[in-house]
């Protein structure tokens, strides 16, 4: 399965710098984490498992999403990464693995997340530094560090790696990536900087490694996490993520 689209992975490769100075969400001077405006060093606790992560099972339904939603999620999807944002312009977030089994939903895992540092937004624009709520395919992952066991297709680059002005604190920040499939072609590496919306509507929107505040548009979550989504995602089971705030969310 690996090697389906190994071309388009490659070229991909080749354009990496384009993605990544325009990765996360944003324009071409953008940088997720500059130590500029992204919260860094304002007391905010990296991602790490979420406190009270007990199992919750056989549930009917994706906890506290409406059917605006649910209606959204596709039939045959049998896992659910669901991000909980805190408020509307909060950057912190909770990220919850669902997997569905015979008996309904079952809760598998919960680590504290960060989103957009200026939170959510049903119309996400290039630079506008808030993340789009929604319902969006995983079909790809990627990144800096050596393939942990995903089952996803896997591109294994150091053309991951962020550019040398960004701030030290987000170095690793793409050690680990999940493609979220907003504004980009799937089946192709993150790296593709593919935008078949538009430039304007802004893209390389992922889930990747928490460097302790909020994104340009991106998800993250600490490295444990991201290792662990990584493991679990399966193109079998056609996962999705469904995120916003906790507002939208229920709507």
């Amino acid at each position: 399965m690996r090697t389906v689209g190994s071309a388009v992975r490659r070229a991909a490769v080749a354009a990496a710098g384009l993605v990544l100075l325009a990765g996360c969400g944003g324009g071409a001077g953008s940088r997720d984490g500059d130590g500029k405006d992204d919260g860094a060093g304002k007391g905010e606790r990296p991602g790490g498992p979420a406190r009270g992560a007990s199992a919750t099972t056989h549930l009917k339904d994706i906890p506290e999403v409406g059917t605006a939603l649910r209606s959204r999620i596709p039939a045959d999807s049998r896992q659910v990464v669901a991000v909980y944002g805190r408020g509307a312009d909060s950057a912190d977030a909770t990220v919850v693995l669902y997997e569905k089994g015979a008996k309904g939903w079952d809760r598998k895992g919960s680590w504290a997340a960060h989103n957009g540092r200026r939170g959510w937004t049903v119309n996400h624009h290039e630079g506008d530094k808030r993340s789009p709520v929604g319902v969006f395919t995983l079909t790809d992952a990627g990144g800096v560090l050596a393939d942990p066991g995903a089952k996803l297709p896997y591109t294994h680059s150091s053309a991951f790696t962020p550019p040398s002005y960004w701030s030290k604190n987000t170095r690793h920040d793409f050690d680990y990536v999940v493609a979220i499939n907003y504004n980009r072609v799937k089946g192709t590496s993150p790296l593709d900087p593919s935008r078949p919306e538009g430039q304007s509507k802004g893209g390389g929107i992922w889930l990747h490694m928490d460097h302790g505040s909020g994104t340009s548009a991106c998800v993250s979550v600490s490295k444990a996490g991201m290792q662990a989504l990584l493991r679990a995602l399966d193109p079998a089971r056609h996962p999705v993520v469904v995120m916003g705030d906790k507002a939208r969310l229920a709507a």
